[in-house]
């Protein structure tokens, strides 16, 4: 009686044309939106109600009554976070550009899984030609 060894690393099945050619499409879907960004910025724009250091004033003591809002822009350089104090009118141009920022990080990533995808099954398909 013989006996048969299963690999237990089945080999997957080379994918088809029609798959290579659906992730492909995807891809440049995906990079197309690459060109809809606009300027961007890592960081958070927090929004800061102060104490201005006066004893007598009524923020030291009330918690509600403190100055503000003030808002700035935080992001991290070298492990240091950095403040920057931001306008009125600079704060909605810096919230625009923190969320196009966000918005790059997903494209990129959703890029780079596809693009790992696609890699894969070209090797898969390379290594299935060298066998033949």
């Amino acid at each position: 009686m013989s006996r048969v060894f299963v690999s237990k690393r089945a080999r997957p099945p080379v994918p088809r044309n029609a798959d290579l050619e659906r992730l492909r499409r995807r891809f440049l879907e995906l990079r197309q939106g690459l060109e809809q960004i606009e300027y961007f910025s890592k960081g958070t724009v927090l929004k800061r109600m102060m104490k201005c250091g006066k004893a007598q004033c009524a923020c030291a003591s009330d918690a509600t009554k403190r100055h503000g809002p003030y808002f700035e822009l935080t992001y991290k350089v070298n492990g240091r976070t950095v403040h920057i104090k931001l306008s009125s009118e600079a704060t909605p141009l810096y919230r625009a550009a923190v969320q196009q920022y966000r918005k790059l990080k997903t494209l990129l990533d959703h890029l780079e899984k596809l693009s790992r995808t696609i890699l894969q099954h070209h090797a898969k398909l390379a290594e299935s030609k060298r066998r033949d």
